[in-house]
Parts: C-alpha cells; structure tokens; sequence
C-alpha cells in the first residue's frame, strides 16, 4: 500500500464511519469476506466527486469465482447517487487488483446535488471457494469542477467528429525498451508510445501509465512470451491479462486471453479521451471522460509457467516475458462516439493540449499525491455499489 497512507478502519454499522479528506490523502483499510464498510465524505453542491477503492489481494492467492468489491456513494437521506460498481478479482486467471470509484455529478433537482455529508460504502463479495483472508484496500476522494463536463453536462464540441476508431492507425513492433513496471499506480512505470519489454512472475501485476489528451485514443498491446519452464504447463482461462484505469482510478477496461507458456497476445483500444460528458454510457466510455494519466496493468496467472497450480507454482516459476506496445493517436472515424467533455492532463506534460487543467496522481499502494499544478482540480467520490460484471 501507499508508504505514509493513514490507517483507518469503516464503520461495519450504523451512518457513520471515518472521514476521508478530499486532494492529495491516501487512506488505507482491510475488508473481510461478507462485509461492508462506510466512510463519510463532505461534497459541496458545485463539484463532480469521486470516491476510489483499490483492492490488492496477495500475489499467488486464489479468490473465489464470486469474491470481489463493490463501491457506491450514498446521499445524506441514504439515496444512492448514481449506480454502484462491482468489480471481481478475476479468479479464474487468478487474483488481481481490482479498483474503481463511485461518483456524484451534482444535477439540478437530484438527491445527490447538494451539499453534506454523504457516505461511500465498500463492500467485499462472498469468499466461498478461495481465501477468506482479508484484503487490503487503498481509498482516496477527489473533486473536480462541475464546468469541466460541459454546459448542462453535456460535453463540448466533438472533436472526433462523433466516431472513433477500434483499431490503431499503427502499432509498434519493435523488440522494446527496457523498463521495469510498478507495484501499483503509487509506482507506476512512465511509457509512451513505442515498445517496451519487462517480464512477470506468475502472480505478478505490473503497473504503467500513459499520458493522453483530450481527443486522443490509447492502443495497448501485451505480447507475453513462452514460459521458460521445461516442463509442460497447464492451459488458464485468462491466464494473461491487460487492464486500464484513470487518472481517479476509475475502472475502463479489462482484456485477457488463455495462457498455455506459449505466447500470447491481449489488445485494447479506448474511446477519445475527454469524451464522456455528463452522460456517459458503458465503461469505457465512463473510464475516459478525463485526459490525464492512465494506468494499464498487465497481470500473469499463478498458475502460469511452472508445472504446478497456485502459489506453489508462482514460487517455483522463472519469469515470463512480456512486451508492451504502446500507441496515443488522435481519433479517427471508426464506431460512433459519444459527445466530449474537456477533461484532465497530468502536470509536467507541456507539449499537451493546453485547454485540459492539470491533475496528476499516484496511485494503488502508495501515499498518492496530487502533481504540481492543479489548475482548479482535485479529486474525490461518487457511485452505488452493484453486484455483478467484473
């Protein structure tokens, strides 16, 4: 978790629970199977809010096929602002780390649209069939103005035309640059467009973010090589895995694809950055209404490389490989797009479109700090947790 994050422990009843400061605070807790934590916010009645939890189970761990997190924001009078988000730890490829944020976006007339003390609500799912030890979390709240959506919520002027290509224009394939991944977004490894090459124990996540700018598109892509064990190895379900989060957080995308130690390849392509609105539908589209930093994440198995299963085989299993190409186009025509808000750009990326304010923070595991520079924005929480979709 975050070094200097502040312990604190959610209410298990009742509407109260710790208080959690908006900007650059990072808070952590642990939640057991089965229960559910509350944590109140203060929002004021102008501001877009957003509440994150990230989840870490313990690299080789099994979780059950049910076994997850679920956020939601709650209003004063206990409304839910919004749906909630439920997120699993993707068993059946193994246990990875799972985030996401409940948000409030203040609207005329709306339970959630004015000022108080409103409560987040972290809940973990049924643990029945893997480990029942708790998992860590890591929470933070941050705000951002409630103008940067557009007028009435409903984005700007489209810059992509109202389209959006699914495929990159090019695709790097070299043998890669060097670099090493980081623990959690606290760490996260900076790369931009080319190619860049790391490896992964069974077990392992490693973290990378990305600058994109409003109207630009992020295409991703894991080349993850043969196991070097010489013994033969099991075919996993989503055994590897490529997953994409915000600059809050927020959850975008997640793909993965079997793993039998030969190679294997994961793509993603996102909508444009900044094009959400106030409206926005589907996760991809929700996950990228901001420009700014994103996080991607690429995750092998447990039950990769060595003959084994689980721990055991994370703990034998040498390294595996792994190239990621990376590409931030402008959008092209392609699928039809959402409208476009104006969103966020991490400090420090100068030669970037300058209408975006700045916001720039670290992330899952570390003491996560906002970056020099942020004009008018800072972060925080909002959404109902549901069961369901990963």
């Amino acid at each position: 978790m975050a070094p200097g994050a502040q312990a604190i422990e959610g209410a298990l009843a009742g509407n109260g629970g710790p208080l959690l400061k908006e900007g650059p605070h990072t808070y952590k807790d642990s939640v057991r199977p089965g229960e559910r934590k509350r944590y109140t916010v203060e929002l004021d009645g102008t501001s877009n809010a957003y509440v994150s939890a990230v989840a870490a189970p313990k690299p080789g761990s099994a979780m059950g096929p049910m076994d997850g997190i679920d956020v939601a924001l709650e209003a004063p009078d206990g409304t839910p602002c919004g749906a909630g988000r439920h997120r699993t730890f993707l068993s059946a490829g193994g246990a990875y780390p799972v985030a996401d944020y409940a948000e409030r976006v203040p609207r005329a007339g709306s339970a959630c649209a004015a000022a108080g003390t409103y409560r987040f609500v972290l809940e973990r799912g049924d643990a029945a069939g893997g480990d029942g030890a708790p998992v860590p979390v890591e929470l933070q709240y941050v705000t951002a103005p409630r103008g940067d959506e557009g007028p009435g919520g409903q984005g700007g002027p489209s810059s992509t035309g109202g389209t959006w290509a699914s495929q990159a224009p090019r695709m790097p394939d070299g043998p890669g640059r060097a670099v090493t991944g980081g623990s959690g977004f606290n760490d996260a490894a900076e790369v931009g467009a080319g190619s860049w090459k790391d490896e992964l124990r069974p077990g392992e996540t490693r973290f990378y973010r990305v600058a994109v700018t409003a109207g630009r598109q992020l295409f991703a892509r894991a080349r993850f090589g043969a196991a070097p064990s010489g013994g033969a190895s099991p075919y996993v379900s989503g055994g590897v895995r490529l997953g994409l989060n915000n600059t809050a957080r927020g959850y975008v995308m997640n793909r993965t694809t079997g793993y039998q130690g030969k190679p294997a390849v994961v793509s993603l392509a996102t909508p444009p950055a900044a094009s959400g609105g106030g409206v926005a539908v589907g996760d991809a589209v929700r996950g990228m209404r901001f420009a700014g930093w994103y996080y991607l994440q690429a995750s092998l198995s447990p039950r990769a490389g060595a003959g084994g299963t689980g721990a055991s085989a994370a703990s034998v299993a040498a390294a595996v490989p792994v190239t990621l190409d990376v590409d931030v186009a402008e959008a092209r025509p392609g699928a039809p797009a959402p409208k476009p808000a104006s969103g966020v750009v991490p400090a420090g990326d100068k030669a970037r479109d300058g209408r975006l304010r700045v916001i720039g923070y670290t992330g899952v595991g570390t003491g996560s700090a906002l970056l020099a520079g942020l004009a008018g924005w800072t972060l925080a929480a909002r959404r109902r947790m549901r069961r369901g979709g990963a």
